[in-house]
């Protein structure tokens, strides 16, 4: 086993660790769903700009040719909506049926393979998205029916499962531009061209909704502090240094770890306690069973390695 064997795992495992902190925390926060990401892709611009200034790599920009530039800039924007999107859906339904919807990302990720890269699906692939479909539905349903952690529909329940389902739409396109990119592009000026574009749209988008960014206490600073350092920079940036080293599913399939892991760490936390439904547990092991099927399926008619 060479070196990058034994480091590829190790990364994607305490990836999993920090994208696991993202929906607590945010759950602790009371700032707006956009000054929570933007302060959480700024403070990480901060680190990454001083990784771009002294390894000099900001100049592999210059390889980007005028349509990777773009898919870089539209990559940054995805990841914008997909913070957004995900961070709101926190207020209004449970943390396991937020993380759980927001994670089918390795379906849509093995869906829009076959437009965008050639890479169409066989039949037992379509079983697999059933499958996670089937699952979403369940959990939607554990809401509509009055309860997902103890949070009803009367309080837009459906609603945040809508745009949990959304940001996965969006990380789903995030991953597929970077599983490109990455082969162009070392990780920091990866990192720094995406979330760059991703913190400008953010501040836009920001401005336009009249949403204040500053001042904020310093416990909602603490909140954002930690969410860059563990979700975004170990995290996030983790799987995009796994993703030129990795097959894309592999690095896709290490987000399964996040629903189990977020939905315990706000269980036992004092400060959240937050107990998920039989349904939504139910309607999560679906959408988990689906997502193994799909990108077991695609792994294997590659001749690479598939889960047993």
């Amino acid at each position: 086993m060479t070196s990058l064997d034994r480091r590829g795992p190790l990364v994607l495992a305490v990836a999993v660790i920090g994208i696991s902190f993202a929906a607590p925390l945010i759950r602790l926060s009371a700032a707006a769903p956009l000054a929570i990401a933007t302060w959480r892709l700024g403070l990480s611009m901060v680190i990454i700009a001083l990784a771009l200034a002294v390894t000099g790599g900001w100049r592999q920009w210059q390889r980007l040719t005028v349509r990777e530039l773009g898919v870089a800039l539209a990559a940054g924007v995805a990841l914008a909506i997909h913070f957004w999107s995900w961070n709101a859906s926190l207020r209004y339904t449970s943390v396991a049926a937020s993380v759980v919807l927001v994670n089918i990302q390795p379906v849509l990720v093995a869906a829009l393979s076959g437009p965008w890269l050639g890479e169409s699906l066989e039949r037992r692939q379509w079983v697999g998205v059933g499958i996670a479909l089937v699952g979403a539905l369940v959990v939607a349903l554990a809401d509509a029916g009055g309860a997902a952690g103890g949070i009803s529909l009367d309080s837009g329940a459906l609603y945040g499962d809508g745009l949990a389902l959304l940001g996965g739409v969006m990380a789903a396109l995030y991953y597929l531009a970077g599983r490109r990119l990455r082969q162009k592009l070392d990780l920091w000026p990866y990192v720094g061209l995406v979330y760059g574009a991703c913190f400008v749209t953010l501040v836009a988008f920001a401005f336009a909704a009249g949403i204040p960014l500053t001042p904020q206490p310093p416990r909602e600073l603490a909140i954002f502090a930690a969410l860059a350092a563990g979700p975004m920079l170990v995290g996030h940036t983790g799987m995009n240094w796994a993703l030129k080293h990795m097959p894309a599913y592999v690095v896709n399939l290490t987000v399964l770890g996040e629903p189990v892991g977020a939905t315990l760490l706000a269980l036992v936390l004092p400060w959240i306690r937050e107990v998920p439904t039989f349904s939504t547990l139910a309607g999560g092991v679906l959408v988990l069973v689906g997502v193994l099927v799909t990108a077991r399926r695609t792994s294997a008619a590659r001749g690479e390695w598939a889960p047993s």
